[in-house]
């Protein structure tokens, strides 16, 4: 009943001076919804950055070959005048032994030889091409979406035949309302060459985030699509047939730093006795993690930043009831004549500090999620509202509530009720 009381005497003052409470409630407001809207902002950009940087393999691990250094060790980073010969590479029979070697831990390998650039045409229909020699494996490591048709297949390898997997992007350009373009011929012109492909399927084309696949066009028309060709068919007209490159999917759940040191390993044995060459392994998973892990420490610094706003609020808290005292020092004084303890008249201004917090929290609450969900939406990235953030903000604002509400309700406690009532 004596809480019932005090929150219905807060409700009424705070009725009384509307403006008054709206102005007081501000800093509660602003602090409680920029924490958070930049909360979810930045869990929705980390969440986004995590999945994009997933979907073009920062899991995977790269294995390719590099010249010795001093030590006898391997420097992915060094660039060398000198070229491996056939036997410095890495072979079909040591890809498949590594394979078999790792199979519990690894998922699929990825072999990739770049040809050349050009164009596809027909008449005045063109499309930009790369033609990329790649194996079956190739489509599960760098998660190519299918939209039709199929994947270069081993029979395709074998065989080196002249299958090809284009885009949506050259069907548009090359095959706008003619039909099923699927077992049609394309013939690509580079230089001096003209060479006659079959198409067995179709990809959907995705634009690299950070540039770098011809993406940046003046026109759509114009874009530069990867045509996918057996990595053998590529190699057929090579003088080296082994490879230099490839990459490695792990199985979900595999420790990849680990997976990387025993992959090193393996392969210092395979190339021990090469006097020039060795291989290098890497994983780009540690960074993409360490990178995610700044984004979060950016938006928790942010986050902070933008608390202060709540200490700020919590003296004006307390700035507006020390007002509320001095305005209501004679009803201090009646109420204690009339025989109030000092307990009540300190919890009913405590009731009114944390009422009036509490009704700014709710409203910071409901705008920093309509906040951080429409900069979701124009981001265009995943809503992403944290409701561990909301509860801490609501308890934090209950806290400043008590906390700056406790000194002008000890103030009032104290006031002595005969120069209570004297007071004009």
């Amino acid at each position: 009943m004596f809480i019932k009381e005090n929150i219905l005497l807060a409700i009424a003052g705070i009725k009384s001076n509307k403006m008054r409470s709206l102005l007081t409630m501000l800093g509660i407001i602003i602090g409680i919804s920029s924490v958070i809207a930049i909360v979810s902002i930045g869990s929705a950009i980390t969440s986004s950055v995590t999945k994009t940087m997933g979907e073009m393999g920062a899991s995977n691990i790269e294995i390719g070959i590099t010249e010795k250094t001093e030590d006898g060790q391997g420097n992915m980073y060094s660039r060398s005048t000198k070229k491996p010969e056939d036997n410095d590479l890495i072979s079909t029979e040591q890809i498949n032994s590594l394979k078999e070697t790792f199979s519990d831990r690894v998922s699929n390998i990825a072999l990739t030889e770049r040809k050349e650039q050009g164009k596809i045409k027909d008449g005045y229909l063109y499309a930009n091409v790369s033609i990329t020699g790649v194996n079956d494996g190739y489509k599960d490591v760098r998660n190519v979406k299918m939209i039709n048709g199929r994947f270069i297949s081993d029979k395709d390898l074998k065989g080196s035949r002249k299958s090809a997997v284009v885009s949506d992007k050259l069907v548009a350009n090359m095959f706008k309302g003619v039909g099923d373009p699927l077992g049609k011929e394309i013939k690509f012109y580079a230089q001096d060459t003209v060479e006659t492909y079959v198409i067995v399927g179709i990809y959907k084309y995705e634009a690299s985030p950070f540039g770098g696949d011809g993406g940046m066009t003046s026109s759509e028309k114009d874009r530069q699509t990867n045509l996918y060709i057996p990595v053998t068919t590529a190699k057929a007209s090579q003088k080296n047939k082994n490879y230099s490159y490839l990459t490695v999917k792990p199985n979900n759940n595999v420790d990849s730093e680990k997976l990387v040191k025993d992959m090193e390993k393996y392969l210092e044995k395979l190339y021990k006795n090469n006097k020039n060459w060795t291989t290098y392994v890497y994983s780009a998973k540690s960074e993409v993690e360490s990178f995610t892990s700044a984004l979060q420490m950016i938006s928790l610094a942010i986050s902070v930043i933008a608390a202060i706003s709540l200490l700020v609020g919590g003296i004006g808290v307390m700035n507006i009831m020390l007002v509320s005292v001095t305005e209501r020092t004679r009803e201090i004084g009646t109420r204690k004549a009339l025989g109030a303890k000092s307990s009540y008249i300190k919890m009913q201004f405590i009731t009114e500090s944390i009422i009036i917090c509490a009704i700014g929290g709710i409203i910071g609450i409901t705008l920093g999620i309509g906040f951080g969900v429409i900069a979701c939406i124009l981001l265009k990235a995943p809503i992403a509202i944290s409701i561990s953030t909301i509860l801490i903000s609501f308890t934090f604002s209950m806290a400043i509530g008590v906390f700056f509400g406790y000194y002008p309700a000890k103030k009032a406690a104290s006031l002595d009720p005969i120069e209570a009532l004297r007071y004009e």
